[in-house]
């Protein structure tokens, strides 16, 4: 089975456009602030997408394109500003920034009722804690409602993570052992370090590719019957694509699809889904200013 991701996006926007709508019966208009600091063409193509979506679910969108040459202070100034501005209830500091940014610095510096993407150490510790008025971040998020949504047993079931870091792996981790729908999950967190790594995620009911490696993940590392989601968006080129390059997975999609009893495609999978839960906290953190 195919997990479409693109599907499942729908179906949350629909979501979110009734929460909007209802919140502007009531005089509020939700708010989402993106920041991009430099010219990187992937970060650029992200955030257009999402200020299109916020665009078209009727979230006051606004987007502030920085040259690379913005400085840690001038950032922190522009941050304190979003902060203070009451039309705004997310803010997304698109990553990474050029080099000479201190990127924690900067999450620090969010206010946690608007970090959406959920990254602030507040709403982290919210996470580990099982606190549910913290922000998850959005790609572990929609990953869980990929699982949710397609039908798949979590409870009890043998979850491998393949990566460790604080953008996927960590709170995908917690996201799977937290008690209830889409979680109650054994779950082991693998990584490049991991010793006899082909037979950790043979062992995997579910397994969570987000490595950032294209292809990394072959045929003989996953057991037949398993649940991948692959949440990795690597560019390779490719000189007979029209563009020159292609947009693939951390997993082998062809070779290891026929073994899967269900499996996310790349593009059109987690991407869409990313977006899709950005949207959805940033109603969450409008809706309780009047709830």
């Amino acid at each position: 089975m195919l997990i479409s991701g693109a599907e499942i996006a729908k179906k949350v926007h629909a979501e979110t456009k009734q929460r909007i709508d209802a919140l502007k019966s009531r005089g509020l208009t939700p708010g989402l602030a993106v920041v991009l600091v430099g010219d990187n063409p992937a970060s650029q193509a992200y955030v257009r997408a999402k200020d299109k979506r916020a665009a078209e679910l009727g979230i006051h969108s606004l987007k502030h394109e920085l040259p690379a040459s913005t400085t840690q202070e001038e950032l922190l100034s522009l941050v304190d500003a979003l902060n203070a501005d009451p039309a705004l209830h997310g803010i997304l500091i698109q990553s990474p920034p050029p080099p000479h940014i201190d990127e924690p610095a900067i999450v620090r510096a969010i206010n946690p009722d608007k970090d959406v993407d959920g990254f602030h150490p507040l709403n982290v510790a919210k996470l580990a804690l099982d606190d549910p008025t913290g922000f998850v971040p959005c790609t572990p998020l929609g990953c869980q409602r990929h699982l949710i949504e397609a039908g798949v047993q979590t409870a009890g079931a043998r979850a491998v993570i393949l990566g460790r870091s604080m953008i996927v792996g960590k709170p995908m981790a917690l996201l799977l052992m937290a008690k209830g729908p889409g979680g109650d999950a054994t779950v082991t967190v693998a990584h490049s370090r991991s010793r006899d790594l082909p037979a950790i995620t043979r062992e995997a009911d579910i397994l969570i590719a987000a490595i950032g490696r294209p292809g990394f993940v072959t045929a003989d590392m996953v057991r037949e019957g398993a649940v991948v989601i692959d949440v990795g968006i690597n560019r390779v080129d490719d000189l007979i694509a029209p563009k020159g390059y292609r947009i693939v997975g951390d997993v082998d999609f062809q070779n290891v699809a026929p073994k899967c009893s269900a499996i996310t495609p790349v593009p059109g999978g987690v991407g869409p889904m990313t977006i899709a839960m950005l949207m959805a906290n940033t109603v969450t953190a409008a809706e309780r200013l009047v709830s």
